[in-house]
């Protein structure tokens, strides 16, 4: 019920962050779905069937071995992968730094490469690291300097 509310019905635009709860959600009628953890390789087979069963199942990805590997285990049918670029703007869990030069690189790697295989929908970022903040203003603060990086490297 929170995801139908979330989504105003539509039942599109979630995002989980196990792959038990993307097949619930497809289960239950979810097309488009955010995995919001950089696809590790023993997960890739799950993130493939989601990938071909539904409209949209988006990944993460945050290093060019991930890019690679994606690009080696092409969908089928005429579908591609749909990919994130994770930045980690201080929660320091998963995500490529956006100030890393190899962070613009990797943008464009996935940008310009082989967009029928693997295209690029935008940039990812989790502030995590507002869990440990104990009050507003500190989880503001955190929330402007996330938007900040972001749009700073987008720019760039």
């Amino acid at each position: 019920e929170g995801a139908e509310l979330a989504t105003g019905g539509t039942r599109r635009g979630i995002v989980v962050s196990t792959l038990a709860e993307a097949r619930f959600f497809a289960a239950g009628g979810f097309d488009d779905i955010l995995y919001a953890f950089p696809v590790p390789r023993w997960r890739l087979a799950e993130c493939s069937a989601l990938a071909q069963r539904l409209q949209q199942f988006q990944v993460l990805l945050d290093s060019p071995q991930g890019l690679e590997m994606l690009l080696q285990n092409p969908l089928p049918g005429g579908k591609r992968w749909l990919v994130w670029l994770k930045l980690d703007c201080g929660n320091a869990r998963a995500g490529i730094r956006p100030t890393d030069p190899e962070a613009l690189a990797l943008a464009r790697a996935i940008a310009q490469g082989s967009p029928e295989l693997v295209t690029l929908v935008g940039v990812y970022a989790h502030c995590g690291n507002t869990y440990g903040c104990r009050d507003i203003p500190a989880v503001q603060a955190i929330a402007r300097d996330t938007t900040a990086a972001v749009l700073e490297f987008v720019t760039a």
